[in-house]
């Protein structure tokens, strides 16, 4: 059983910066890719970036130029740095990490969500 925590979300004006984290805790066996993903009132929820266990990174389209996942391994923390934020950018932000287990089962869990809003 993983706990996921994110923090960083808030009030940001266009144009500005935001980085959010997320720290995993609890019964880890071994932490696979890891990611960021966001849903605005009424829409699926998106991916926006995801990170492998050894760093190989993929962006939504949307994001690409703007914002830059990362990985600490040893504090079980991915990041998301948002930069050159739009008012298109604006929803809640939800970590998701796949877990391995010896089973080769890959469970995932996700984050409480944290909420980013770009406006004037």
């Amino acid at each position: 059983q993983v706990q996921l925590v994110e923090s960083g979300g808030g009030l940001v004006q266009p144009g500005g910066s935001l980085r959010l984290s997320c720290t995993a805790s609890g019964s880890i066996f071994r932490l696979n890719a890891m990611g960021w993903y966001r849903q605005d009132p009424g829409k699926e929820r998106e991916l926006v970036a995801t990170i492998t266990s050894i760093g190989s990174t993929n962006y939504a389209d949307s994001v690409k130029g703007r914002f830059t996942i990362s990985r600490e391994n040893a504090k079980n923390t991915v990041y998301l740095q948002m930069d050159s934020l739009k008012p298109e950018d604006t929803a809640v932000y939800y970590c998701k990490v796949e877990e391995f287990l010896f089973t080769g089962k890959r469970p995932t869990y996700w984050g409480q969500g944290t909420q980013v809003t770009v406006s004037s």
